[in-house]
This record gives C-alpha cells, structure tokens and sequence, in this order.
C-alpha cells in the first residue's frame, strides 16, 4: 500500500505541469482571437470518448438527436476501474489493524488514506461530515459485531 502513496506526489507534478501550462497559454494573444471559437453542428449521433484525470480513466458514451439534445448517456468511471485496487488496499490494512478479536488503532486513517490514493475525491463525496462519520466494524463468523472504530 505504501507505494500506492506516491501517486499523490505524481498528481503533484502532473498538476505543476498542468499550471505551468495554463500560464502559456493565458499569455498567449490568441486566446482571445475570433477564431479560437468554433461552431458546430450534430456530425454524429454518438460519440465516444476516453480521459485520463488523476483519479484514472473515465469513459464517456453519449448518444444525441438531430438537434444535438442529449438522449442517452453511459459513464464508466475510474471509481469502477480502481474498485478492485481499492478493496486489496482495505484487505491489507486489515491484515494490519486486526489484532486477535478487536481493532487496533489508525485503522480509519489507514482505511482513507488507501481509498484516498486511488480516488482522492471518494473519501469526501460519500459522508458529509458529522452527518455520515466512516464506521469500520469487525465481524465475527457468526455476524455478531465484536468491534467498531468510527470517526465523530
């Protein structure tokens, strides 16, 4: 998991990259040319396409009308691609944090900081907070609760 780390020290130099960038062109005087503005009608009724953003790969499938409304739409996000990544990096921090029949302590920092490494905006986008603090419990085989860490 540790390695998994340095993908936000990667982020870092893709986002310098991307600033250094952006300020080339904002001082470009093109920019503000009349033909940096393109009109364009429906060519095709799909299209397809392919990101790459500092979560991962996003997948894009949108279906149109001749009047370019959008009718159909198919997301495959990165969440979906790095799903199984993620669910190894919890197995690995519970094979750490498991002590006998309880939690040990950092297991929720751990937990996070593993998701976060492959989905940096995951972590906050599904518990508001105070409102859906993260809750780890620890089953037993029976389903019985043995124990729990959760973040207040």
């Amino acid at each position: 998991m540790l390695g998994s780390l340095f993908y936000h020290y990667a982020r870092l130099i893709e986002l310098l990259a991307a600033v250094e960038q952006l300020q080339v062109l904002v001082e470009d005087p093109e920019l503000l040319s009349p033909r940096v503005r393109a009109q364009a009608g429906v060519n095709r009724r799909r299209g397809v396409g392919v990101h790459e953003a500092p979560r991962g790969t996003l997948l894009h499938d949108y279906q149109v009308d001749g009047d370019g409304i959008i009718r159909g739409v198919n997301l495959i996000v990165s969440t979906g691609h790095n799903n199984l990544a993620m669910n190894r990096t919890v197995t690995q921090t519970a094979e750490h944090f498991v002590n006998g029949r309880g939690l040990t302590e950092g297991i929720l920092n751990r937990i996070e900081a593993g998701i976060r490494a492959y989905d940096p905006c995951l972590s906050c986008s599904t518990h508001t907070v105070g409102q859906m603090p993260p809750i780890v419990g620890l089953r037993g085989p029976d389903g019985a609760l043995l124990d729990a860490k959760r973040r207040d």
